[in-house]
């Protein structure tokens, strides 16, 4: 009979037992390992793919940045402004987003070493417009900047906070990026330019055949196309909306009739503080950093075969740099930068991370801020292009998150700290009219579902860790207990404490040859102690009990001493250490021993 796919060591013969030992041998996995570039990766973190390459990457990024500007004329329409205040901040906050994007992909204090380009942020939409609602530009560009120190202060210590992170939360934070994509993508998608419009038939048209080629790009092209699905889209798209009249020629050449070359200008005022305005942007700045951090860690994941936790480092690098670019942007007379989600997936659809793709992309945003003509054609984007660009990007996103989210082991606790974040997050998008009550200070958490979903699953998190030991002990006892108790128990408290399916596999299998052994060399043993100790970075499992002490050989034994009682003996020894990454055997008391195997996690 088998027990968790390993066989009942009561009923193997000499035979079965050697053979199950060489079956399920498996090399350990070290945490420090060299990163492993992953198989679909064209062009992993580390590359430098050929400069048109990287030029037509670049091109596909900006567009998707371009996003980020249309929240920029929401608050100038909101506030009463006209277009050339909205030239004004668009064009500021694109310097801004250059730069930051740069300082992203650096290595060193500032980045976070990966291709994740900034732009306008939906986070920081309410509170900007309540800030040039209250005291026009100025206080607007002041509050701003303080927001870009608040989140530099953030990323100061972020990397002390790896518990409030773990895969579920931060899986769950870049899903509820592309869920939030969907909701702004499907109405463009469709053509319902205004709230209850009905679809318009010509852009649901312009729509499908555009995601249709970008999808077409990316599964049946190996060639250039496949890294560059987004520019064969939008041409198709850009013909068909002219050719069905969605987009008029006479209206795509007005919509690019600015000046060939113009210095930009800040907006006339200087900065202010209003002490009453400080919560809502801090706020709004806690709920972009989270945000960030789901990003980052999905590049991460993206780069990395191996990938196993958040490395916290390369986040706080990542939030220091969008600080920064916040900060010079409400210097500069812009508006609060955080990560573009829709261009990390974009980077995991086209297999293209390259970090030497932030500087052609920065460089590019910030030349088009002094060409706005250049600037203006991704600013009149039709609108079922957009759509179909954003919900593109959306899926690999959102199965990206997912596939965060489900890295790990989940026990009822976790289900709830998920599910409960992932339901409210939606109520944003599916029932909004309920949220327009709440406090002017709040709005920022309750105005975008991300906003909302990513503050309730840091905050569940922490709460539901209250009251779960990170030590456990069960007795075992072979004459009267299975070894199902031991496998059971290991499951339950893995999943307790959401372990890697990887490392539970690797312990159940060591255990169960440390039980075997120990029953050999101790026949009449009735019992021994089997303690689990867990931490974010390595799982340990402690052995009590009085009796023979078992020998942990470095090396396999030969076949000819596989024959002796011996060799047996010397082989389950050598597998328990290949089965863990550590594992020391010392005396207890005058008659015991203890057997202290550790996992890295």
């Amino acid at each position: 009979m088998a027990v968790n796919g390993l066989p009942n060591p009561q009923a193997m013969s000499l035979r079965q037992r050697i053979s199950a030992l060489f079956a399920s041998a498996a090399a350990p996995e070290s945490e420090y390992s060299v990163r492993k570039k992953p198989a679909n990766l064209v062009y992993d973190v580390d590359d430098v793919p050929p400069l048109l390459v990287r030029l037509g990457v670049s091109i596909q990024h900006i567009f998707l940045m371009s996003l980020g500007w249309l929240y920029i004329a929401v608050i100038i329409n909101a506030v009463g402004g006209g277009k050339s205040e909205a030239e004004s901040l668009i064009r500021m906050s694109m310097i801004a987003g250059g730069l930051a994007t740069i300082l992203q992909a650096n290595r060193r204090i500032i980045g976070s070493g990966y291709l994740c380009p900034l732009s306008g942020s939906l986070t920081f939409l309410q509170p900007s417009i309540l800030a040039a609602r209250t005291g026009g530009a100025s206080l607007l560009f002041g509050m701003v900047s303080c927001a870009g120190v608040f989140t530099s202060l953030i990323s100061r210590v972020t990397s002390r906070l790896r518990v409030l992170f773990p895969p579920e939360v931060t899986g769950l934070m870049v899903a509820m990026s592309g869920l939030q994509l969907v909701a702004v993508a499907l109405p463009r998608f469709v053509g319902a330019t205004t709230p209850g419009s009905p679809p318009d038939r010509a852009s649901v048209f312009v729509g499908v055949a555009t995601l249709f080629v970008m999808m077409a790009a990316t599964v049946w092209n190996r060639g250039n196309l496949h890294v560059l699905p987004i520019l064969a889209g939008l041409v198709m798209g850009y013909i068909l909306a002219i050719a069905v009249g969605v987009l008029t020629w006479d209206g795509f050449v007005n919509g690019i009739s600015e000046p060939w070359m113009a210095l930009p200008r800040r907006f006339p005022g200087g900065m202010a503080f209003r002490l009453s305005l400080l919560l809502p942007f801090l706020i709004a700045s806690l709920t972009a950093s989270l945000k960030t951090v789901g990003d980052i860690t999905l590049c991460q994941k993206i780069n990395d075969a191996e990938w196993k936790r958040t490395d916290m480092r390369s986040v706080s690098g990542g939030l220091l740099a969008n600080g920064v670019g916040t900060f010079l942007s409400g210097l500069f007379g812009g508006v609060a930068q955080n990560t573009v989600s829709s261009s990390v997936g974009l980077s995991l659809a086209t297999g293209t991370t390259s970090r030497a793709i932030a500087l052609p992309t920065g460089i590019l945003v910030i030349a088009l801020a002094f060409f706005p003509r250049l600037a203006a054609v991704f600013a009149s984007m039709p609108v079922p292009v957009m759509g179909a660009m954003l919900i593109y990007s959306a899926c690999f996103i959102v199965l990206g998150g997912f596939q965060l989210l489900t890295s790990r082991m989940l026990d009822a606790r976790r289900v709830f700290v998920v599910g409960v974040s992932l339901i409210f997050g939606l109520s944003v998008e599916i029932s909004p009219d309920i949220y327009r009550f709440t406090p002017e200070a709040l709005r920022p958490i309750f105005s975008s579902s991300t906003s909302l979903a990513t503050v309730l699953v840091v905050l569940l998190s922490v709460l539901f860790r209250l009251g779960v030991s990170k030590q456990r002990t069960i007795t075992y006892r072979p004459g009267t207990q299975s070894l199902d108790a031991v496998y059971n128990f290991l499951e339950e408290q893995g999943a307790t404490w959401g372990m890697r399916r990887e490392v539970e596999q690797r312990a159940n299998r060591s255990l169960h040859e440390v039980i075997v052994s120990v029953l050999a060399l101790n026949p009449r043993l009735r019992e021994m102690d089997i303690t689990l100790e867990f931490d974010e970075l390595r799982l340990t499992a402690t052995i009590d009990y009085d009796g023979a002490s078992l020998v942990l050989p470095d090396h396999a034994p030969t076949a000819d001493e596989l024959l002796t009682d011996d060799g047996i003996a010397a082989l389950s020894g050598f597998m328990i250490r290949q089965y863990a990454d550590r594992a020391r055997v010392k005396p207890r008391g005058s008659t015991g021993c203890r057997i202290q195997l550790q996992f890295d996690h």
